[in-house]
């Protein structure tokens, strides 16, 4: 038997933290003295100790490893390594684009001094709107179930013998964001207005295009709210995107182009 201090030199890692293991049982002593309540473990449990470390390397939570090491099936612990590699995958590619975009911004600041600058980057026009047949999909959902519902929408295109006309975009109806549920609706436009879910009215709106991942459309909505509110209009609808270059284009990130239109009248 090792005793605690033993095994945390052997294994890396803090007496506290085998001590909280113990407390949530993560990884329990295999003996613990009654008079002195010394903590010993096993050399066995030196493997159960690394692979816990590795799973929080993967960035696995406590009660997920938990969950893992009680797992017995092979296909849903498969699922779970899988699930995890996708999750770090994604969170590269935020960090990539985070980096990306600080690079540019520190470059902006340093030409021109004002941190703020790039706020002020938006063109915004007044443009009248036409009509635009749709096929929709509107229910609550989170912005990374997208791909998802699109695939629905186009799956209905052969099997209603619509043509798409390139419009792709997304409407957004809640008072407030949620990243994780919104109300949106997804829409496809097509050329047949006799098979379309909707037409989607004409109208004035305040228009911009904002270039860069969508993690950022916040700020071409931030300046087209300043603008509108500056100029004397209101809004008149809810506002939608619509993207005209994306990463189906076989572009980066910071190539996609996504034009924001919120619906306006005149106070």
């Amino acid at each position: 038997m090792l005793s605690i201090g033993e095994f945390s030199k052997i294994c890396q890692v803090t007496v506290k933290t085998l001590r909280h293991y113990d407390r949530i049982g993560l990884l329990k002593p295999i003996q613990v003295d009654e008079m002195t309540g010394y903590r010993y473990y096993s050399r066995k449990q030196m493997e159960q100790m690394l692979l816990i470390q590795r799973l929080k390397r993967y960035g696995f939570s406590l009660e997920e490893i938990q969950v893992i090491l009680h797992c017995t099936e092979k296909g849903a612990l498969l699922s779970k390594m899988q699930q995890q590699k996708e999750k770090l995958r994604q969170q590269k590619s935020n960090l990539e684009l985070a980096i990306g975009e600080l690079s540019a911004h520190l470059q902006n600041y340093e030409r021109t001094g004002d941190l703020m600058d790039y706020q002020k980057g938006y063109n915004i026009e007044l443009k009248d709107v036409p009509a635009r047949n749709v096929i929709a999909c509107r229910q609550k959902m989170g912005v990374d179930e997208f791909g998802k519902y699109y695939s629905t929408l186009y799956e209905r295109v052969p099997k209603e013998r619509v043509t798409p006309n390139g419009l792709v975009g997304a409407v957004y109806y809640d008072k407030e964001f949620d990243h994780k549920c919104s109300d949106i609706e997804l829409i496809v436009g097509v050329r047949e207005k006799d098979k379309a879910d909707k037409v989607m009215e004409s109208g004035l709106c305040a228009v911009t295009t904002h270039k860069g991942p969508y993690s950022s459309l916040g700020e071409a909505y931030a300046a087209l709210v300043e603008w509108i509110a500056e100029n004397g209009y209101e809004w008149n609808g809810a506002p939608y995107d619509i993207y005209t270059k994306t990463q189906f284009d076989s572009l980066s990130p910071e190539d996609w182009e996504t034009e924001v239109y919120f619906p306006v009248r005149k106070k």
